[in-house]
């Protein structure tokens, strides 16, 4: 497959996951149409807003479920899981002494409980990042964890040897390997990145806020130039001094990401990333919502 059809591929797929996880109303009444109407659509004028549940630290918000409950809450109906609510949801369900190999079976069957909790809900796992450990069957089950929650990617830190170690895994299930961005580890603009060209499912995670502390420049060209192979974005608004602020008081360009991703029509999703301080006042659920109401009027 050529890496333009295989962009034009993943599009289609994401798309087609928005529509799903939206929650879209179909013509009608009826108990199936009252179902939809309750359930979040953070897909707004085409863009998939989303958040990293790394936004919800420092909370009660601690299991997969309580997870779930904020992203409701939030009216979110996409999600880059973490680690944690996961792992903790597949330990809960474990039989003790399992073979390693029922064990993993067994695990499967748990993320596939998990999906189908969320999708249920309307929410949609399109990322999990969990890590992926060292040895092969390691490897391969955080590829298979990926496919049984309905992920399209997994998210890790940018590293080209971690790229040519699982770019085999990654074109073997058709999973993306998305590498995340901080200020010193940043995707190559004045040729293309080498850390592409070890596999086709190798991509970004790509973080604009951190991109602005460490280029000090605007994310937005390094988005049009590998938009093809951007999985999903983090957004936050810093500054070019390295500071976190609540979003419109920095110097990322969030509204004209946003705007730019529902003018092209992009369809990989743009998730929160809630890092400034907190107000006393308030907690990082409240915050979130603050973050989506943004989006929401910057895509009005």
């Amino acid at each position: 497959m050529t890496g333009e059809n295989n962009a034009l591929t993943r599009r289609g797929f994401l798309g087609s996951a928005a529509a799903v996880a939206g929650g879209a109303l179909l013509p009608g009444r009826g108990p199936a149409a009252e179902e939809a109407a309750t359930k979040p659509n953070s897909v707004f004028n085409g863009v998939r807003i989303g958040v990293i549940t790394y936004s919800y630290r420092g909370t009660h918000v601690n299991t997969a479920e309580q997870t779930l409950q904020a992203l409701l809450k939030n009216g979110l109906s996409e999600v880059e899981l973490m680690g944690g609510p996961i792992e903790g949801y597949l330990r809960a369900g474990l039989k003790q002494g399992l073979a390693p190999d029922a064990a993993r079976e067994a695990q499967l069957a748990r993320c596939v409980e998990l999906r189908k909790m969320y999708n249920d809900a309307g929410v949609n796992i399109h990322i999990h990042k969990m890590g992926f450990g060292q040895s092969d069957e390691q490897i391969e089950f955080a590829f298979l964890a990926a496919k049984a929650l309905g992920c399209i990617g997994i998210t890790t830190e940018r590293s080209e040897p971690l790229a040519k170690r699982l770019a085999p895994f990654a074109d073997k299930h058709k999973v993306w390997v998305a590498f995340h961005n901080h200020t010193g580890n940043l995707p190559v603009m004045d040729q293309n990145d080498p850390i592409l060209e070890h596999g086709q499912y190798i991509g970004y995670n790509f973080d604009v806020g951190h991109y602005v502390a460490g280029a000090r420049k605007s994310p937005i060209p390094v988005i049009e130039k590998y938009h093809d192979r951007m999985v999903s974005l983090h957004l936050k608004d810093r500054t070019a001094a390295g500071g976190n602020l609540p979003w419109g008081q920095g110097e990322t360009p969030l509204k004209e990401i946003l705007q730019l991703m529902r003018k092209e029509k992009w369809t990989f999703p743009a998730d929160i990333e809630l890092e400034y301080p907190v107000p006393k006042d308030s907690d990082p659920v409240t915050e979130v919502g603050k973050c989506v109401q943004f989006c929401k009027e910057a895509l009005a």
